[in-house]
C-alpha cells in the first residue's frame, strides 16, 4: 500500500505545534510516520484506542479516540461498536477494559506494563483479611488486578473513594491497597484506620485499643511514594506564587502541604479552570508534559521528573506492533470476570 507522504506531512506539522518544546524536529517526524501507520491499521482492524493521563507526550496527543483515567476510559470503549480495544495504559487497566467489554479483543501494547500498587496484594491476601475481619465490607482501589477486585464487594477511583466509604452502612471498611490513598480518605471522611501486620504465619490485627473504621493495606504507588514535604517546600522558596497539585497516592502530609489534591482527570481541569502564574503537579512526570502541550499558555513547572517504569513500557512502536501482529491479548477467566464486574457495577451504582 502506497504511503500517503501528505498525510504524514501533515500530522508531523499537528505534532510540531503541539510537542516542538518537547521533541526535536526529526523525532517528531518519524513518530509521525508511526501515528499514520497505526491510524491506517486502527480502521482495518476496527479498533479504539485509549490513552491515559500518563502515557508519553508523543502518543498521547496523537492516537488515541480516547484519553483520561483508565476507569472511564473502559466506560467508553465499552460503548463503542469496535471490535478490539488497545489500552495504551498498564496490565490492570486492560483488564478492566475486558470486564467491562468481554466480547471485545482486548490488547495491551507490552509484554507485562505491571504497576507497583496492583503488585502490592493478591487475591489470597484479601482472603486473609476477610477470614481476619469477617464480615467488613471490602473496597478496593481500580488500580488492581481482577482477581483482587473479584474478592471485593465495592471498587472505587481516586476521585470517589471518600463517596464509596461514605455510602457504605457499616462499621469497619476494609480500604485496599494503596497505604496513602487510605489515609487521604480516612482524613477525608473524619475515620481512623489501622493496618494489619504481616507475619511470617499470616496477617494478625493490629496491637491497638483504638477505635477504627477503617482497615488499610501497606501498598504504594512508586512513583507518588517518592514526593516529600520538603519538595514542596524547596519549590515555594523558588516560586512563591506556584500553585501545586498533588496525586491521592502521594502521603497525607504532602496533599495536606499541597494546594490541591484529586484525581488525574481533576488535576486537568483545576489547571484549565483556576488562573494561577504557574503550576506544579505531584505526579508521574509524563502527564505534566501533556497538561504542558494543552495548555501553552500556561506555565508548567517542569521539576517533576519521576517517570513510571511501567507506563513507560508503552510506545508507538509498541503498539503499532500490537496492532499488526495483534499480540498481547489480555483474557480474564469468565468466574472471575463476573464477580469483579459486580463490584465495578456497585461502585458506579453510588456514584
Amino acid at each position: 500500500m502506497p504511503i500517503d507522504e501528505p498525510t504524514i506531512q501533515a500530522t508531523f506539522e499537528q505534532m510540531q505545534k503541539r510537542l516542538a518544546k518537547l521533541l526535536p524536529k526529526a523525532e517528531l517526524y518519524e513518530k509521525a510516520r508511526l501515528v499514520y501507520e497505526i491510524n491506517r491499521l486502527k480502521k482495518e482492524r476496527n479498533a479504539v484506542i485509549l490513552g491515559h493521563n500518563y502515557m508519553e507526550p508523543a502518543l498521547y496527543t496523537t492516537i488515541p479516540d480516547f484519553a483520561g483515567d483508565s476507569l472511564e476510559l473502559s466506560r467508553k470503549a465499552a460503548e463503542t461498536d469496535k471490535d478490539v480495544i488497545v489500552f495504551c495504559g498498564v496490565r490492570f487497566m486492560a483488564e478492566t477494559a475486558k470486564i467491562l467489554s468481554p466480547d471485545k479483543t482486548v490488547l495491551l501494547p507490552a509484554k507485562k506494563a505491571g504497576c507497583s500498587l496492583a503488585e502490592s496484594i493478591t487475591a489470597e491476601d484479601v482472603r486473609e483479611l476477610k477470614k481476619l475481619y469477617p464480615g467488613v465490607p471490602v473496597v478496593t482501589y481500580v488500580n488492581t488486578y481482577a482477581d483482587v477486585k473479584a474478592e471485593s464487594d465495592y471498587c472505587c477511583t481516586s476521585g470517589n473513594a471518600h463517596k464509596v466509604i461514605e455510602h457504605i452502612d457499616a462499621d469497619k471498611v476494609i480500604f485496599l491497597p494503596d497505604e496513602y490513598l487510605a489515609g487521604n480518605v480516612a482524613k477525608e471522611t473524619g475515620k481512623t484506620i489501622v493496618f494489619p501486620v504481616k507475619g511470617a504465619t499470616g496477617l494478625r490485627k493490629p496491637e491497638s485499643n483504638i477505635e477504627y473504621a477503617m482497615i488499610g493495606w501497606k501498598g504504594r504507588c512508586e512513583v507518588h511514594e517518592q514526593f516529600t514535604v520538603e519538595d514542596i517546600e524547596n519549590v515555594r522558596k523558588q516560586f512563591p506564587d506556584v500553585v501545586i497539585l498533588a496525586h491521592p497516592e502521594c502521603s497525607p502530609e504532602v496533599t495536606a502541604a499541597s494546594d490541591f489534591s484529586g484525581s488525574t482527570s481533576a488535576m486537568i481541569k483545576y489547571v484549565q479552570d483556576v488562573k494561577a502564574d504557574r503550576y506544579l503537579l505531584l505526579t508521574e512526570c509524563s502527564m505534566g508534559d501533556n497538561i504542558a502541550a494543552e495548555n501553552p499558555q500556561k506555565e508548567m513547572l517542569r521539576l517533576c521528573s519521576v517517570r513510571c517504569p511501567h507506563m513507560n513500557e508503552i510506545t508507538l512502536e509498541d503498539t503499532l506492533a500490537s496492532l499488526q501482529n495483534m499480540q498481547y491479548q489480555i483474557e480474564v477467566p469468565e468466574d472471575i470476570r463476573i464477580k469483579a464486574r459486580r463490584a465495578v457495577e456497585r461502585m458506579l451504582e453510588i456514584v
